[in-house]
């Protein structure tokens, strides 16, 4: 987990365009916060291959919406409920789904799958665009002004940092 925190944190520094960051982390968001024996994760994964995303931000975002999706499991549970038991006129709506050839198995019937796939729908776009508004700020505010650090260019200057650059660039 450190190591992809670490990765994560070069990656907001690197010249990487920050839509493709962003785009990650809310895809990893949607992988952590469903099940994932569900088959819309199948979609997401696709997703994660067939456009540029950035695959740091996919694995750190799935390990800690993962750890929140059980604090936010009661919520989700409840959303899911409310859309499939409590608001009647969807009834006749679920019954035809339930009967297409594929839908079931989407698992959208158990309670805690439909609830975090919605919430994972209503918080995806304003998660992107959050998270590409951060990403500048972030590059503009902290990469700056570490970069004019003395501590930072001392280190820089030394041989064993350029050894450490030069072993890492060799390694891949």
């Amino acid at each position: 987990m450190v190591r992809y925190i670490l990765r994560f944190i070069t990656v907001m520094g690197s010249h990487r365009d920050p839509r493709q960051i962003s785009l990650g982390f809310a895809l990893g968001m949607v992988l952590g916060f469903t099940p994932i024996s569900s088959l819309h994760n199948l979609l997401v994964l696709l997703s994660i291959l067939l456009f540029p995303v950035n695959l740091t931000a996919v694995v750190l975002s799935w390990m800690v919406f993962s750890g929140l999706a059980l604090a936010g499991d009661p919520l989700f549970h409840r959303l899911g409920l409310f859309l499939l038991a409590d608001l009647r006129p969807l009834r006749g709506f679920w019954t035809t789904l339930y009967n297409a050839p594929l839908v079931p198995y989407t698992r959208f019937n158990n309670t805690l799958v439909l609830g975090s796939l919605v919430f994972s729908l209503m918080t995806f776009c304003p998660l992107y665009l959050g998270g590409c508004i951060v990403i500048v700020k972030y590059r503009e505010a902290v990469v700056e002004h570490v970069k004019r650090c003395k501590v930072v260019r001392v280190v820089r200057a030394s041989s064993l940092y350029r050894w450490y650059i030069r072993h890492s660039e060799l390694k891949g």
